[in-house]
């Protein structure tokens, strides 16, 4: 990509590559004979090509998370970082879906107190879910290594925010590694579990959409020995966060920032690539490769371990240079600090704070260039597929000229046209409450037109304390949610949760069965209807509960058209399971 191959300096490469002796040998020759640089690289490649892997960054940190002996991974499906745990489980490891983020990191946060290496996976927005036991858990520290794998979505290719969660490592007070291709994700990964065993706290690995979707080589370590043996030991004082303990905590957190900032200072992640001293960048993540492309001539510290950020460093790299550049996408945390700590650097424009960076766009900051982007053509709008249940159930709201509360799944493609039948989408789960505000300010009127709709997934995820909201403090004229139950996970790519029966790697479980929890609850008015065209069951069902003036549950159950194949498969095997294990006499 940048023509001539970049060689990291010798403690990256001893540091986070581990080398044998001939790649000890290998940096040497290639300090010492710059000449012949290309003979060596090639020998070294053809050596090595045996063990190289192409992979994604998602698969590079599950390859990671099984060399390295994670006893258990847990998480919430979500673009970018869905796979992770699905190729975990498919290497041998440990992984299982969570109800939510929050049960996810609590989770692994038990198993890291029991001295086991545990690993929490998520998008961005689902930190903000998980965020409660975060920063208590920096905190109480950790046992054994505890990495929480956030995903962050600049572009919003699928997401409703483009938040920047760097923004949590300093909230939380948690460090934090950022690798910029597929090689990185998995040192880094090796790396987390190091720093969090070392300093017992839990780290977060923060990638993006560009790094974990994009395919680079990687040349695993292989699996690290055997994984340690998980022991409780009782520390009542360092785990139970009561206000007289927790306050020594949060000083026995600052120490351990102050020893792990002075570390990061001339640890192997950070790292200078010498060239002009005309121009130098600061960068991290995936904007170091569009960096290096857009300006291969500059010098440029490429920071890898991006929370504390090691501000001697960068303030040397930024003296010797005669102008310096921050390339970063989204917020302007590396900016914003390293102005704060008195540097003098340059950032880029507002503009080009939103959506992902590239090549063009890199050169631009560069340039300082103002002038209005070229617009991207659009691409094919996305639509509801065209035997989807939904599309029944979409076009009785729009007919009765509903007020729909959304939420978030492949449904929310119910705003587009020719339904345009959700008037709101704020978060998982926040359906069944912005629905309920609705209903109990708006004139009467318009209150009996107020509907929540809501995926089977989400609601497992965070959709259940919204109907106990709804119980709890009911409006006047009742309300109604519709549960859209396909059976799957279906946004992110037909994962398992709760109320499909079946675990990660579709195995049968215990299974959440959504009308027994609503009548357990005491809601008398609960329908199971399966949306048919040619039929007008849903609409009689909802025309009466709108009429009603009661809280009411409508579950519309058809499993997803995509995965009705997979349904029957997996039944099938369920059972012959069955009658191997009871033969009929």
């Amino acid at each position: 990509m940048f023509g001539k191959p970049v060689v990291p300096d010798a403690p990256l490469l001893v540091e986070t590559q581990k080398p044998d002796l001939f790649s000890r040998q290998l940096f040497v020759a290639l300090q010492r004979e710059s000449s012949c640089w290309m003979g060596i690289f090639e020998m070294a490649t053809h050596m090595s090509s045996a063990k190289r892997q192409l992979l994604s960054g998602d698969e590079a940190i599950a390859l990671a998370a099984r060399d390295a002996g994670v006893a258990l991974g847990a998480g919430y499906p979500g673009t970018p970082s869905t796979e992770i745990l699905e190729r975990f489980s498919e290497l041998g490891g440990r992984g299982q879906w969570s109800p939510n983020e929050k049960v996810a990191l609590e989770v692994a946060i038990g198993a890291a107190f029991a001295g086991a290496r545990a690993m929490a996976t998520m998008k961005h927005v689902g930190l903000n879910v998980a965020a409660d036991p975060l920063f208590t858990a920096a905190y109480t520290g950790v046992t054994g290594g505890l990495v929480i794998v956030s995903a962050d979505d600049p572009g919003m290719a699928s997401s409703q925010n483009e938040q920047d969660n760097r923004r949590y490592a300093v909230a939380a007070g948690v460090p934090m590694l950022e690798p910029s291709d597929s090689q990185e994700a998995y040192d880094f990964l090796f790396a987390a579990f190091e720093i969090s065993e070392r300093w017992k706290i839990p780290v977060i690995l923060r990638a993006t959409t560009r790094v974990c979707h994009s395919y680079t080589i990687v040349e695993p370590r292989g699996p690290n020995g055997t994984p340690k043996t998980a022991k409780f030991e009782r520390d009542i004082r360092g785990r139970v966060m009561i206000p007289a303990y927790a306050r020594p905590a949060h000083k026995r957190l600052r120490q351990k920032l102050a020893e792990i900032l002075e570390w990061n200072e001339t640890s192997p992640f950070n790292r200078i690539v010498s060239g002009s001293k005309s121009l130098g960048i600061i960068t991290s993540g995936v904007s170091f490769v569009h960096a290096r492309e857009a300006a291969p001539e500059a010098s440029i510290l490429k920071l890898g371990f991006t929370y504390p950020l090691p501000m001697k460093k960068i303030a040397e790299f930024a003296k010797s240079v005669h102008c310096c550049v921050v390339i970063e996408e989204g917020d302007p945390y590396l900016v914003d600090a390293i102005r704060a700590a008195g540097i003098p650097v340059e950032g880029k424009a507002e503009m080009y704070r939103f959506g992902e960076l590239d090549v063009p766009r890199v050169r631009r900051i560069l340039t300082n260039d103002l002038s209005p982007e070229a617009i991207k053509p659009p691409g094919k709008a996305p639509q509801l597929c065209d035997a989807c249940q939904y599309r029944i159930v979409f076009e009785g709201l729009r007919k009765r000229d509903c007020i729909v509360a959304g939420d978030i799944g492949c449904y929310t493609l119910g705003v587009l046209q020719p339904f345009e039948a959700i008037d709101t989408c704020v978060c998982m789960g926040a359906s069944l409450g912005v629905g309920l505000g609705l209903r109990h300010v708006l004139p009467p009127e318009q209150a009996r037109r107020v509907v929540s709709i809501i995926g089977d997934s989400t609601f497992m995820h965070s959709g259940i304390s919204g109907l106990v909201e709804m119980v709890y403090n009911p409006p006047p004229d009742g309300h109604v949610l519709i549960i859209l139950d396909n059976a799957t996970t279906a946004m992110t790519g037909h994962q398992e949760h709760p109320g499909t029966g079946r675990k990660l790697g579709h195995e049968p479980t215990n299974k959440i069965v959504i009308e027994d929890l609503a009548r357990s609850l005491g809601i008398k008015r609960v329908h199971v209807i399966e949306p048919r065209a040619g039929t007008n069951d849903f609409e009689r069902v909802l025309d009466e509960c709108l009429a009603s003036k009661e809280l009411c549950v409508i579950i519309a159950r058809r499993p997803c058209i995509l995965i009705v194949k997979r349904l029957r498969e997996l039944e099938k095997c369920e059972c012959e399971s069955k009658e191997a294990q009871c033969p009929s006499i």
